[in-house]
């Protein structure tokens, strides 16, 4: 389909323009598994020419020492202190818990036990030894054993307060090169159902991890890139900054046509390149639809219509998250052709 000689939609500024930070996802934005997404490193080591550039990651498996290492080892200039961690914001809270000194039942790995020795507590991982509060986090290694321990070290006792407890995420799944896996969220979850309450968590989508990347860099002008729309989006959008969603991680169009307005991130892109180009502005236009580039959708009641393809893909589908997301009307009402949500597009 074409526009039939109508001017496509202006370009506006690109995504890194005017940020003094960029934040960025590391499992589906900068690797999966242990490779690097082709073109990542050298866009990021370009964007860091000129932007501070930070990392933020929920998964607590590693120290921060250990993830610099890693993306040395593929390419970009990083160090520790550029690595903001879940367990780094979990001790935070816990801190304002419990003081330091305090003895600490911890589910996860090193991530966690280096955090909390930085900080000054003791580490136990037996519910035996009546400890002060429970921290968890993700490790490959966690499993029965470990998830009924922390259960019994939460059980309710005659006469004491519910005993903290503070997890470092949510995340349901961990993109590795395999495919899908478990994440934190899940085993927080089997922990959740045997002890019937929930725990306090530090990582994305909640503020804390936010909060510690704005205190270390020393400003909150800055972009969040991710590939997540509950953790990554969500998250940016609770700490009051703008978003950058990349198509090389879990969600995909699918799951961007139906993101709900607290996941809606400022920007897609199909690779961390757009990151540095003219980003296109979405238009309204006056029969109610909406242009990105030459690229048009509308809607007729609860029907998604495609008035032009345009010659995006990836402008196509900003056009279709933008006429969905400004219906108002929930996803399972409508119908939807198929071209905006097939993930073998870009």
């Amino acid at each position: 389909m074409s526009l039939f000689g109508r001017k496509a939609a202006p370009l506006g500024a690109a995504p890194i323009e005017g940020r003094e930070l960029l934040l960025a996802d590391l499992d589906g934005v900068v690797y999966r598994g242990p490779g690097a997404i082709p073109g990542a490193v050298a866009e990021l080591n370009r964007a860091g020419e000129h932007t501070r550039l930070g990392y933020i990651t929920n998964n607590a498996s590693r120290t921060d020492a250990a993830v610099a290492g890693h993306l040395r080892e593929l390419g970009l200039n990083a160090a520790p202190d550029d690595v903001v961690t879940s367990p780094q914001a979990a001790v935070a809270l816990l801190r304002e818990t419990v003081a330091p000194g305090a003895l600490v039942f911890v589910i996860g790995g090193e991530g966690l036990t280096d955090e909390l020795a930085k900080a000054g507590y003791r580490v136990t991982r037996s519910a035996d030894d009546q400890p002060d509060a429970v921290l968890q986090g993700f490790a490959p290694e966690v499993g029965w054993v470990h998830l009924a321990e922390a259960a019994f070290a939460l059980a309710e006792q005659p006469g004491r307060d519910p005993l903290p407890w503070i997890a470092t995420n949510t995340d349901w799944t961990i993109p590795v090169a395999r495919g899908l896996a478990p994440g934190n969220g899940t085993l927080v979850s089997a922990v959740h159902t045997a002890v019937q309450r929930l725990p306090v968590f530090a990582g994305k989508p909640e503020t804390p991890i936010f909060e510690a990347a704005f205190e270390r860099f020393g400003t909150r002008n800055a972009l969040m890139i991710g590939d997540r729309l509950d953790t990554d989006m969500k998250g940016a959008r609770a700490a009051g900054i703008p978003s950058l969603h990349v198509l090389t991680g879990v969600d995909r169009p699918k799951q961007l046509v139906a993101a709900s307005k607290d996941m809606h991130p400022d920007y897609i892109v199909a690779t961390l390149a757009e990151l540095h180009e003219p980003y296109p502005e979405t238009v309204q236009r006056k029969d109610g639809s909406m242009q990105v580039g030459s690229a048009r959708v509308g809607m007729d009641g609860h029907v998604v219509r495609i008035d032009a393809e345009g010659d995006s893909r990836i402008n196509l589908l900003r056009a279709g998250c933008a006429a969905i997301w400004n219906s108002g009307l929930a996803i399972y009402g409508l119908r939807v052709p198929e071209i905006l949500y097939e993930d073998h597009w870009v």
